[in-house]
């Protein structure tokens, strides 16, 4: 029975689709105007795990996850660059699928764009004024009048009195209210713009969520996911806008994932203590880095550190080493590690439990002397959490691209040191070995006078 944390109850609840076998989940996507950083890869990894465990036991998926093509942040880039916001946008959604695949991330079934989606935007504005819940205001832009929401805060656990009183003097004199957040922005000069009924201009952010969810998922679904910096306003706006538009419930379980923290500060361009997903490839491989997500449950904070990454890496070659010269055959998985497994993702997606499970796997797989059921047990069931999916051979001799030695010379070194060896000339083997060491590359001799390698973390 699959349990998740509910943002919007403050409790684990046992998950009860909307329909039978069937799940519909929608998770806020990337702002694209500059390279993902490891906060972005969080939410990336984190949901296309819950994706996998969801569709592993049995359920009928429909993931989206949107991209935001256009707002301010996009534009003012646009700008310092001297380009078209589009072609802006389309750069860094290419680079955003290439770090997605390179994370071992699945693509989303459908991922609507803000900017493809203007007419149902529109729609729901219009049904938003045509209900009382917005109005246009002094300026020309078109608000959403929170008080007029009876559960505006229900999701945050914020009450309107108490937003008032802590809100500054507001300086628009455009909105009713201070609370009130934009739907529909009057263009500037020079600003990209879509002909509404109330003018040229564009959709403010939380609209742009509320109806590409609604478009394609239906005004009422299962599931919806994003940070946790989002649950206020962006998403506790998302409920006032859909369920105003609509008059039916929004979303069952919100899922908000944990901070990435360095040096316990938040991870955000705005503090300018960010890692993108590029700068840390160059040091760590791909799965190093889901592994390292994974390590911490989902709604934890997750401390970023090289400290960190080399455990990870660590950890992730013991699980390697365990399936290392081993035929991997598709037999079933051995029951009691099967159960373990999904005991600990049945209680909120608790990953760190379930990468405990395959530690326990692999350490029996170890002593074993018929490895055949253990094997593909092991990489069947890391398989749902996107690891150990490589060649164990290839991945503990591969690396980040930038390791000094090639295979090549490796594989020639240790021939001169198996030469030695033979002329017992051990000082000369054991130079060599030191040698490769200092490149690190660890060698084992193993029966029949062989000898494997692989790189340290």
């Amino acid at each position: 029975m699959l349990k998740i944390y509910n943002t919007l109850t403050r409790s684990k609840q046992e998950f009860i689709p909307k329909r039978s076998g069937k799940v519909g989940m929608y998770v806020c996507g990337m702002t694209v105007y500059d390279y993902c950083h490891i906060g972005h890869a969080r939410v990336m990894v984190v949901f296309d795990t819950v994706a996998r465990y969801l569709r592993y036991s049995g359920y009928e998926l429909t993931y989206v996850r949107n991209v935001t093509d256009i707002d301010d942040k996009i534009i003012q880039r646009a700008n310092e660059n001297g380009e078209d916001f589009s072609a802006l946008t389309e750069r860094f959604i290419v680079a955003m699928h290439e770090d997605e695949r390179a994370l071992a991330v699945l693509p989303p079934d459908i991922e609507p764009k803000a900017t493809q989606s203007i007419a149902d935007i529109i729609a729901m504005i219009a049904k938003l004024i045509e209900r009382e819940y917005a109005y246009v205001g002094a300026n020309g832009d078109v608000f959403y009048a929170v008080n007029r929401f009876q559960g505006y805060g229900k999701l945050s656990g914020k009450n309107i009195e108490d937003l008032n009183a802590g809100e500054r003097v507001d300086v628009d004199n455009a909105k009713r209210d201070p609370l009130d957040f934009v739907l529909w922005k009057m263009a500037k000069p020079g600003e990209p713009y879509w002909d509404s009924p109330w003018g040229q201009g564009r959709p403010g952010w939380h609209i742009e969520c509320s109806a590409m969810s609604t478009c394609c998922l239906g005004n009422h679904f299962d599931i919806h996911g994003g940070g946790m910096d989002l649950q206020f306003p962006h998403h506790e706006n998302e409920i006032a806008q859909s369920e105003g538009a609509t008059g039916e419930p929004f979303v069952n379980y919100w899922m908000h994932n944990g901070f990435v923290r360095v040096n316990e500060e938040k991870m955000s361009k705005s503090l300018g203590n960010f890692f993108t997903v590029r700068e840390v490839l160059k040091q760590y491989r791909p799965e190093v880095i889901r592994f390292f997500i994974l390590s911490s449950h989902y709604r934890s904070p997750l401390n970023y550190s090289d400290e960190q990454l080399d455990d990870a890496g660590a950890a992730l070659t013991r699980l390697y080493t365990a399936l290392r010269c081993i035929e991997i055959t598709d037999v079933a998985i051995d029951a009691d590690y099967k159960l373990r497994f999904e005991q600990a993702m049945d209680d909120d997606f608790n990953t760190p439990v379930a990468l405990a499970v395959l530690f326990d796997l692999a350490r029996e797989l170890n002593k074993a002397e018929d490895k055949t059921q253990l094997a593909a047990s092991l990489k069947q069931l890391a398989g749902i959490l996107g690891l150990l999916q490589d060649d164990p051979d290839g991945f503990l001799k591969g690396g980040t691209g930038n390791e000094s030695l090639a295979e090549a010379e490796i594989d020639q070194l240790i021939a001169a040191r198996k030469a030695a060896k033979v002329n017992k000339d051990w000082a000369q083997a054991d130079a060599i070995r030191d040698r490769l060491k200092e490149h690190g590359i660890v060698l084992e001799d193993v029966a029949g006078g062989n000898t494997i390698w692989r790189r340290e973390n």
